[in-house]
């Protein structure tokens, strides 16, 4: 994919890098003059993806998120990264309401909410290796 302009960042899987993320990622995809509701969107799509990887990723472990935004025309494309624990069945993770974390009262609705706000959603995970998730949002007008 040729991206007319792209960022990186890594962070460490902290709760309190969730908000960074989030403005990171609406700060870049400024420059395409998106509506409010397409940044909202963004963000949460962003918060929820990086949330799942501290959460269901790390569990408690140090680690790292590599986050990738590019832009390219209209269309956003977003990959978060980790190299945690890793999901073993995708589809089942990718039904609402589904969680492997019921005791911390999680609503299992994170890739279902990603679905939702984003044009695509891509899940790639091996078990023990980690996932990488790839969103795309279109910004067309009419």
């Amino acid at each position: 994919m040729q991206y007319n302009n792209e960022m990186k960042l890594e962070f460490v899987a902290k709760s309190e890098n969730e908000a960074f993320a989030r403005v990171a990622v609406a700060a870049f995809v400024s420059q395409l003059d998106p509506l409010i509701e397409d940044i909202s969107d963004i963000k949460t799509a962003v918060s929820e993806a990086v949330t799942n990887s501290i959460i269901h990723g790390y569990e408690e472990m140090e680690g790292k998120i590599y986050l990738f935004c590019g832009l390219a025309d209209n269309d956003v494309y977003i990959e978060i990264i980790d190299n945690g624990h890793g999901i073993a069945d995708i589809e089942q993770a990718r039904q609402p309401l589904y969680t492997s974390k019921p005791d911390m009262e999680r609503s299992g609705m994170g890739f279902t909410v990603m679905e939702t706000f984003m044009d695509e959603v891509i899940i790639e995970s091996e078990k023990g290796k980690g996932i990488t998730i790839k969103m795309k949002k279109s910004l067309e007008r009419p």
